[in-house]
């Protein structure tokens, strides 16, 4: 995930997070597992807001006491969107790594932000919860797409669940956001209360408690996490939720890791070029599917794209990296979890399983099996694998994160004389593919006819 000014410590202990295990499950728990006794429910938060402030760009937003939420998406009112904020206040029960309770009932406060179509009309009856990521020192919603999300009709809501991303919060903001606290006053701060809090937040959505989702309605809950907070919520559904009642529908695991038992909710696993690292996994079932998306990274070029402005607007600075080959992977991964929102979707609202994918090829030393030109074999494939106007890939070294980028090579004009001969060529092969992956259900009809209109404009092929 995106980094700013973290100590090389925290840097160190974020990647290694984000790295182990993010191809494979956790360890497994065996059936008959005792644990504590279940909780009666899960209780219900207190929620206040929205909380008032400036907007971006206003010159009242200079003023400490008016302020707007950390990294507030841009462009929402003309996709018929509004973003607001609430606080959540509540008792939480704390727990171990290996789903021991440690404490009950200690209280906290946290925030939670939400996205969501201005008009019932606009709203597909599904809330994207996700627990942010904090591996670069401060809340990140890793996986918002607005394309996608807003097309689609989505309500998205951010979750703060980690004392390191609510630090960060405390002090960008002391104005809104000082009162925050998910450590019980210090109590705990290995975040043993984050799960607990991330159920009592979904609770509130569910009960449309304070109307934190306005005039909408939920019909189906997904709880979803991207890297170090698919790590997270791996815990959390192996070991902490058997002791609790469900509060989500299903759940969206993605460039994580992903649980090992076999529950009641559906798990979608969906994995860039980066996390898969060995050829053994969890076998698709009933209850679980697991993406590889060949040639896409952890955290690719849409992402970076998307988020420097908004650093460098909240911030002052946007990360930059020296890594050994040039990043950051152009492979549309974000695509391929629109998709996979889709079916999981229809999963838990009409039990209709997803369709299954190929995984990346692994050699029998231990590698991934590469074609002429360098792409995976094996895996989900867009056409910017199959129809390649660069190498793209999952792989790339240097400072902190670079390992997490991927690469992209743009080909010589030699190479794309040999590959596309002709304009058409390239723009039927495109189509083609874009076809095939909305056929295996691999890809949206709106993102592969954007791939299209992309190939159109292009210059591939031309004399």
């Amino acid at each position: 995930m995106i980094l700013w000014r973290t100590p090389l410590r925290l840097a160190v202990v974020s990647l290694a997070t984000a790295l182990l295990g993010a191809g494979a499950t956790a360890t497994a728990v065996p059936a008959g597992t005792p644990g504590p006794a279940p909780r009666a429910g899960t209780p219900q938060a207190a929620v206040s807001g929205p909380v008032a402030g400036a907007v971006p760009g206003d010159p009242k937003a200079a003023d400490p006491a008016g302020t707007y939420p950390w990294l507030s998406a841009p462009g929402l009112a003309e996709a018929g969107y509004v973003e607001e904020e609430f606080y959540l206040s509540g008792h939480a029960d704390a727990y171990g790594p290996t789903g021991e309770r440690l404490a009950e009932d200690v209280p906290y406060t946290t925030r939670v932000v939400v996205r969501r179509p201005s008009s019932p009309a606009r709203f597909n009856g599904t809330v994207l919860t996700e627990w942010q990521n904090v591996s670069g020192g401060y809340d990140l919603d890793a996986l918002w797409a607005p394309d996608q999300m807003t097309r689609a009709g989505y309500a998205w809501v951010g979750v703060s669940a980690q004392r390191v991303g609510v630090d960060q919060l405390r002090e960008w903001s002391p104005a809104r956001y000082g009162r925050l606290d998910v450590t019980g006053q210090g109590r705990f701060t290995a975040d043993e209360m984050s799960y607990d809090v991330y159920a009592q937040a979904a609770a509130a959505l569910r009960a449309g408690a304070g109307r934190v989702l306005g005039p909408l309605r939920a019909r189906t809950l997904l709880g979803i996490g991207a890297s170090q907070s698919a790590g997270r919520m791996t815990v959390y559904y192996d070991r902490v939720l058997p002791q609790t009642e469900p509060v989500f529908d299903g759940y969206g695991f993605v460039v994580g890791s992903a649980p090992s038992r076999k529950g009641g909710e559906p798990v979608f696993h969906v994995l860039s070029e980066t996390d898969v690292r060995t050829p053994a996994r969890r076998a698709d079932d009933d209850g679980y599917r697991r993406w590889e998306v060949a040639g896409s990274a952890h955290s690719g070029r849409f992402g970076q794209a998307y988020r420097e402005p908004l650093l460098t607007r909240d911030l002052g600075t946007a990360p930059a990296y020296s890594c050994d080959r040039p990043p950051y992977s152009e492979v549309p991964l974000h695509h391929v979890i629109a998709a996979s929102y889709a079916h999981l979707e229809r999963w838990v609202e009409r039990g209709v399983l997803p369709p299954a994918a190929r995984p990346l090829e692994f050699a029998p030393d231990g590698t991934k099996v590469r074609d002429a030109e360098g792409l995976a074999r094996g895996g989900v494939r867009l056409s910017q694998v199959e129809v390649p106007t660069a190498l793209n890939t999952g792989d790339n070294t240097g400072e902190t994160f670079c390992v997490l980028f991927g690469t992209h090579v743009p080909f010589t004009g030699e190479q794309l004389d040999r590959l596309y001969p002709t304009h058409t060529r390239y723009v039927a092969g495109v189509a083609a593919a874009g076809a095939r992956a909305v056929r295996d259900g691999h890809l949206l009809p709106a993102d592969a006819a954007a791939d299209l209109r992309d190939a159109v404009s292009s210059d591939v092929g031309r004399d």
